[in-house]
């Protein structure tokens, strides 16, 4: 069995009303990865994913990007603990 990773992730940018967390919530899902994505008041979009080292390390790098109408400018990123705490990955709306 492979270790878990955490990153939490605050990506800043042209990244709210550009089908961003549509776009994250279906990548994470295709890398197998748990958590959440949710738009932020202050226009940024907040993600935790948790998975392997690797499905981690290739969703970071997507999110450095985006959908092809984003513009990330900022992705600050939090290593944390995995925590086991998800069943799935979901956008969040609060």
């Amino acid at each position: 069995m492979t270790a878990a990773t955490r990153a939490h992730l605050i990506i800043s940018g042209l990244v709210q009303g550009v089908f961003f967390r549509h776009h994250t919530r279906k990548n994470a899902i295709r890398l197998d990865l748990t958590g959440w994505v949710r738009n932020r008041p202050d226009g940024n979009v907040e993600a935790v994913f948790e998975g392997t080292e690797e499905n981690v390390a290739l969703m970071i790098d997507w999110c450095r990007t985006g959908p092809p109408s984003a513009r990330v400018t900022d992705v600050e990123i939090t290593r944390e603990e995995a925590t086991h705490s998800f069943s799935d990955f979901t956008s969040r709306y609060d």
